[in-house]
């Protein structure tokens, strides 16, 4: 095999070997490390023995960077028969890092950071490749993992470790993890593969809580991400695992609300629900957007009317996932906010209910399976009633399914319940508007007959008077023709008188 040199491109991947290493560290183990490098096949090293109570030794943590170094060689993965040994000799060499950061203490002195970061760096960042499916359907289509994943997860794993280490020194690790870096992973997370989208997850929050540098840098650039993904993109496949991210990082949020924070909830949460792919992250949304509520109620009243402005008209999956999280939102909700948006709200519960697909009129209607929501309707049922009584009421005679019918039994049944005299007028008033249009359709329908007769008699009337105008032409063109015969015949006889008369003369 011929040698590797400082950045070799195999089938357009980029292989590069340990030279950026060797510059940053110039030490006695980087001379015996090159000759290993150059040779086109990595050779295992010694292997590191600290004692876990023991503080490594001088040559240990020599080695420990020489493994550093040399796990910064890439390989092809999709050529799955080349540098078979090389690319087992650095899998067992990154199994012995993670055992070694995970079991020894003192392994994690100043001069080591440097080659850490630069092995991170080297295996994990990268530009992601363009999807495989340009119509790539996360729902419906496999996504495309990672073929260097054998290597990956333990640099993963090793990352994960480094920073969860009881040595480890965020003020060490500050000139190193820095804006650029954070940068670089947040790109990670478009990629295909769910197995790196967790670990990257995982390590993100991490570095979040350690680097109290970056939190407002972190938060900003999910803020662009979320930003891109509404106006410009529409497709970002790491958008659940960040949010999971801000979940746990708005359940931290100090009080009172940053107006910051306040903005993003309103400008950005919000405005993600109108996303096509909202089934992927909206569990992860939702509660968001009810972490924001329980830190501050007086957001409540914004939240539900972003929710009711972007409120699905043609998609039944997503009203069906609005409603979810409006009965999400209502678990949590203040007394005195509810009053604020209950006519508003049970508008729009209301059109839901009689709405003909028979799931999203269901889950409308397992809102009164919550006993805390049927409290509320109960102390404001002489607002609520009013808004709700006649769509339940023309659901019950009228509805395909007899499930959505049952259920709206019930309701009514539990409403009745509350306010015996309220139902009774109401159902008074609903009969006798039933009965006016009733009688206003019977008007409409008479007069339509009324102006059918009408058309029919006019249009008759119009035929006889052109069967009449037909027969006087005819009468006359007959008399014309009389005369004009009468004239010809008395023309031939004053014509033959006349020749006769001649003659005689």
């Amino acid at each position: 095999m011929s040698a590797v040199s400082a950045t070799e491109k195999v089938d357009g991947f980029t292989r590069r070997s340990v030279k950026k290493a060797q510059k940053q560290r110039k030490s006695p183990s980087s001379s015996r490390f090159r000759s290993q490098s150059f040779s086109g096949e990595l050779s295992a090293l010694p292997q590191l023995r600290a004692n876990v109570h023991d503080t490594p030794s001088a040559e240990q943590q020599e080695l420990f960077v020489q493994k550093l170094q040399q796990c910064c060689v890439l390989f092809d993965f999709f050529d799955s028969v080349t540098d078979l040994k090389s690319k087992e000799v650095k899998r067992a060499t990154l199994n012995e890092l993670v055992e070694y950061v995970s079991t020894s203490r003192g392994v994690l002195v100043d001069s080591a950071y440097p080659d850490i970061i630069n092995m991170i760096s080297t295996n994990l960042f990268r530009t992601l490749p363009p999807s495989e499916n340009p119509d790539f359907d996360p729902e419906e289509d496999e996504p495309t993992l990672e073929a260097s994943w054998p290597h990956m997860q333990l640099v993963f794993e090793f990352f994960l470790r480094f920073i969860e280490n009881p040595d480890f020194q965020a003020s060490t690790a500050k000139r190193y993890i820095d804006q650029k870096f954070v940068l670089q992973l947040l790109e990670l997370f478009d990629t295909e593969d769910p197995r790196e989208r967790d670990f990257l997850k995982t390590i993100l929050h991490r570095i979040y809580g350690k680097f109290l540098g970056l939190r407002a840098f972190i938060r900003k650039q999910i803020n662009n991400i979320f930003l891109r993904f509404i106006y410009e993109t529409e497709h970002f496949n790491g958008v659940a695992e960040l949010l999971e991210i801000l979940g746990s990082i708005i359940n931290g949020f100090a009080l009172p609300l940053k107006a910051e924070h306040k903005q993003f909830l309103t400008k950005v949460l919000i405005p993600m629900h109108t996303a096509k792919a909202l089934a992927l992250f909206h569990a992860q949304l939702a509660y968001c957007v009810v972490q924001f509520l329980e830190k501050d109620a007086s957001l409540t009243e914004p939240v539900i009317r972003g929710l009711l402005k972007f409120w699905p008209k043609t998609c039944s999956q997503k009203e069906v996932m609005f409603l979810g999280e409006i009965e999400e939102i209502l678990d949590v909700i203040e007394p005195t906010q509810f009053k604020k948006i209950q006519e508003l709200l049970f508008k729009q519960i209301s059109k839901c209910v009689a709405s003909p697909h028979f799931q999203v009129a269901e889950r409308s209607l397992y809102f009164w399976n919550n006993e805390y929501i049927l409290s509320l309707i109960e102390e404001n049922i002489d607002k609520i009633l009013p808004v709700m009584f006649n769509s339940l009421y023309r659901v019950s005679k009228e509805h395909w399914n007899q499930t959505i019918v049952a259920l709206v039994y019930n309701v009514l049944k539990s409403l009745m319940e509350m306010n015996g005299a309220l139902f009774d007028e109401l159902t008074a008033s609903y009969k006798a508007d039933r009965q006016r249009e009733k009688k206003k359709e019977q008007e409409r329908e008479e007069l339509w007959k009324r102006l059918d007769e009408l058309k029919i008699s006019k249009s008759q009337s119009n035929s006889h008077g052109i069967a009449n105008s037909e027969n006087s032409n005819n009468n006359n063109n007959q008399s014309e023709e009389r005369n004009s015969s009468v004239i010809s015949a008395t023309d031939g006889v004053n014509t033959h008188t006349h020749k006769t008369d001649h003659r005689a003369k």
